[in-house]
């Protein structure tokens, strides 16, 4: 995360409401060597303080873990390259731009027999924001969902921290960024119109 403190004064709560509509990021358990790392689905509560998530049993994490863990999740929003030429002053420098929240806290395996009722309550969450009928677990035949339910385990990150890193040029003149962000638009990098309505607008100078 970005050292500058001017890029962490984005509320707690924008950062909690990023994290839960994004929905996926690297869930990161050290370990000997080099931490174990596992892109994942998340559930994160409405008050922020856990989040549910299953692993594939073969996982690293997933076999390493067998009590509270130190963990944490990143969730990556979007980000952008910025050239220099955009900022229409002298003497700056090439920068990366980005949104990302690290959710810091305790991973606890839960009981492999409430994995049904955790994947159940991530589908539900994920197609209720579906344009069609919900899928369900009830669609799956019996062998399937026994098969299935029998090669994931069920987890929950207790949030204890949040570190928050929302680098949109604010340590730029309002002209000046706002001059980068439209051309960010067009530029290198991942979700860009989004990134570029941000740098317009930071949440820490309009909220």
């Amino acid at each position: 995360m970005h050292p500058n403190p001017i890029f962490h004064k984005t509320d707690r709560a924008r950062s909690l409401a990023f994290a839960r509509e994004r929905g996926f990021g690297v869930l990161a358990v050290s370990a000997e060597g080099a931490p174990h790392l596992s892109h994942v689905p998340f559930l994160l509560s409405e008050d922020g303080t856990s989040a549910l998530l299953h692993l594939v049993r073969s996982n690293p994490i997933a076999r390493t873990v067998r009590a509270a863990t130190p963990a944490r999740l990143d969730v990556l929003g979007p980000d952008g390259y910025v050239s220099p030429d955009w900022y229409g002053i002298d003497d700056q420098v090439p920068t990366w731009n980005y949104v990302a929240v690290h959710l810091l806290g305790q991973l606890h395996p839960m009981p492999p027999e409430s994995i049904e009722e955790v994947l159940e309550a991530q589908s539900a969450a994920y197609e209720g924001r579906l344009d069609k009928r919900p899928w369900t677990m009830d669609k799956m035949s019996g062998d399937a969902k026994a098969r299935m339910l029998r090669q994931i385990l069920p987890f929950r990150l207790e949030v204890t921290g949040i570190d928050a890193t929302w680098k949109l040029g604010q340590n730029k003149p309002d002209e000046v960024r706002k001059r980068a962000a439209g051309h960010a638009r067009g530029g290198l990098g991942n979700d860009l119109g989004t990134l570029a309505n941000l740098m317009d607008a930071p949440p820490d100078l309009t909220d």
